[in-house]
């Protein structure tokens, strides 16, 4: 058996092995890569206000309104507050259950709801039950294909790798033996005459070499998410053949100032003072007595993004870390996901990682149909 035929094989079996997962991370990765654009277009209702006032609430009021309303038993954990004027402001409170035997990744939440609180009037706009969300779903199929992460995390990342040999198996039997050769393997040449077999044939050798650099890229980005093996190595590398502990800043509240102050105003307006061009501010709700109060801000770009800690009881800063403090191996991995969805070249970017998505979970399918069409071509010659 010569080198391609057995190229061929090894492309063809691992393909047929993989496709349907690779056809589903492709959909679901065409859908989410446009998430934070599709979002306050599809519900816009409970991303903006729909009433407005000179005036806003404080912060801390509308977190008393809003746990007063769901009720104690499921304490808020987060704040998203969204730098635009007529925006509603998130609350977020989750409970994961401890089920040593789940399977679907539901197995896992005792509840998980967003709500979304009009900022002017502290009328509740609506609470989504995130579990079931739309977009929650289709991130988390692209995930773990809907399984717990122990479960589906490694059958994803197996996937990966065998789309990633299959990719360069596929670009050996695409490669052409001389020039005359090369004309048909860069861009369609159909006629009026073209069947179908030679157009799927076409479709799947010309977008699958066009599309491989990004589908690599897409594909290595997504295995740091599947095998923290493969996470640590590329950090290592990053840092240039240096395994760098992450430091344990043990930075805590002063209880000896500990109040019944909610500070939560001081620090939400001190944040908005210095960074008021800042797109999002996160806010933690502190889980025990000497947690601080973290806030992370997004400034609309990849580089820009810091992390605050707050004193819960003083308000006081205690520490800042930006982009520029993190080692080699943080800065790759915090872009992990910018450079995975393309959102690294802003929608441009986006934009490419959406059609190499869509490509990519298309190279299955017209794959299966050349294995096809050749298998029943086999049978009609063998009954002719």
């Amino acid at each position: 058996m010569s080198f391609k035929k057995i190229i061929l094989k090894i492309h063809l079996w691992l393909g047929m092995g993989s496709g349907l997962i690779i056809f589903v991370l492709g959909i679901t990765g065409c859908i989410y890569v446009f998430d934070e654009e599709l979002r306050p277009v599809v519900y816009h209702s409970r991303y903006y206000a729909d009433e407005t006032k000179n005036e806003k609430k404080n912060v801390s009021e509308l977190l008393k309104i809003v746990q007063d309303s769901i009720g104690k038993n499921k304490p808020i954990g987060a704040i998203r507050i969204r730098n635009e004027k007529d925006a509603t402001v998130t609350f977020f409170t989750s409970k994961e259950k401890e089920n040593e035997n789940a399977i679907w990744y539901w197995d896992n939440q005792e509840y998980n709801y967003a709500i979304y609180v009009n900022p002017f009037t502290g009328k509740i706009q609506k609470i989504e039950n995130t579990t079931t969300e739309f977009f929650n779903v289709i991130v988390f199929l692209h995930w773990s294909l809907l399984l717990t992460n122990k479960i589906g995390q490694p059958i994803v990342g197996i996937a990966v790798i065998i789309f990633i040999i299959s990719l360069i198996t596929g670009l050996i039997l695409w490669w052409p033996k001389n020039k005359s050769a090369a004309k048909q393997r860069f861009w369609f040449r159909w006629k009026n005459t073209t069947q179908w077999k030679r157009k799927n044939y076409d479709l799947h050798n010309i977008l699958g070499y066009y599309v491989l650099l990004f589908a690599l890229v897409i594909a290595f980005t997504g295995l740091v998410w599947s095998f923290k093996w493969f996470d640590n190595s590329v950090k290592w590398i990053a840092n240039g053949g240096q395994t760098i502990e992450k430091k344990k800043e043990n930075i805590t509240s002063d209880l000896s100032q500990k109040n019944d102050k909610n500070l939560i105003d001081k620090i939400s307006n001190t944040v908005e003072y210095f960074y008021p061009k800042a797109e999002t501010y996160m806010i933690s709700i502190p889980e025990d007595s000497l947690q601080t109060q973290f806030v992370y801000i997004e400034n609309g770009g990849n580089f820009d993004r810091i992390n605050l800690q707050f004193d819960q009881y003083t308000g006081k800063l205690l520490n800042t870390k930006t982009f520029a403090d993190k080692n080699n191996g943080e800065k790759i991995r915090s872009l992990n996901y910018a450079i995975h969805s393309g959102g690294i070249l802003g929608l441009p970017g986006k934009i490419l990682a959406f059609f190499a998505s869509l490509i990519s979970a298309s190279l299955p399918v017209t794959g299966f149909y050349i294995w096809w069409g050749r298998n029943n071509k086999k049978k009609k010659n063998c009954f002719s």
